[in-house]
């Protein structure tokens, strides 16, 4: 079966069968909540582990419910950074500009999929980073919507900015920086009555900030963003009749 599903999505990489499970009780990632009268049972926790050139794992994404997992875009974004060109859009602000982008710009059910703000903040501005007392941090909040349930703001470490004019030190962002959040794509029956007749459908979300420069806090911003997705629905083509399991 597996041979069959490599052939047909082009996939050139080795593939291991574990029709027991004996490797995945070996790595202790057996998803003990699925029950053993599932036709599933037996099957991982869905995750990835990321390795060095020395073959050491530095980092690991995994997820409870095996019908959830994060995409290898999603992965490269957080632990390196990287940012495709699709699924990108620049918005300015008064203080700053940013660009949005997602891991994915094609999405299915269940994927855990990256959203990002780059920020530029303009020459000599610095904003203020969560925790600080007695003004606005930046924040980023997003939409409800059906078509996905939204997980928390990772942001960058701050620094700890001296404000001779105040005589104060805050954590704050200065020059450029990112903020990275996962939301988790929805059942196809919540997805698909928010895309338009090609799939395509919106996330919305607001940055909001107060950006301030060595004598001027100016008045605080509420800046809309958006990403477009395109949905596309499981791939639910079955092996050979041969090959399937009777």
């Amino acid at each position: 079966m597996l041979r069959a599903f490599a052939d047909r999505k082009s996939i050139h990489f080795p593939l291991l069968s574990d029709p027991d499970s004996k490797i995945i009780r070996e790595l202790g990632i057996l998803n003990e909540t699925v029950e053993k009268t599932n036709p599933v049972f037996g099957v991982p926790h869905p995750g990835s582990f990321v390795l060095d050139a020395k073959g050491v794992i530095v980092a690991k994404y995994f997820e409870d419910d095996y019908r959830e997992r994060y995409t290898a875009a999603d992965l490269l974004m957080h632990q390196f950074g990287v940012i495709p060109a699709q699924a990108k859009s620049d918005v300015e602000g008064k203080q700053l500009k940013l660009t949005a982008a997602a891991s994915n710009a094609v999405v299915t059910v269940g994927q855990r999929v990256a959203l990002t703000l780059v920020i530029e903040l303009k020459p000599n501005m610095h904003v203020y980073a969560p925790g600080v007392e007695g003004y606005i941090p930046i924040d980023w909040t997003m939409k409800e919507s059906d078509a996905g349930a939204v997980h928390a703001v990772s942001f960058p470490k701050s620094e700890m900015l001296h404000l001779p004019a105040i005589d104060e030190t805050v954590p704050a962002y200065t020059g450029r920086f990112r903020l990275t959040r996962d939301v988790t794509i929805a059942a196809t029956d919540r997805v698909k009555p928010l895309a338009d007749g090609s799939g395509r459908f919106i996330l919305e979300g607001t940055l909001r900030y107060q950006a301030c420069d060595d004598r001027v806090c100016y008045i605080p911003q509420n800046l809309p963003v958006k990403w477009t997705l395109q949905f596309q629905d499981l791939d639910r083509q079955r092996v050979p009749a041969e090959l399937q399991h009777k």
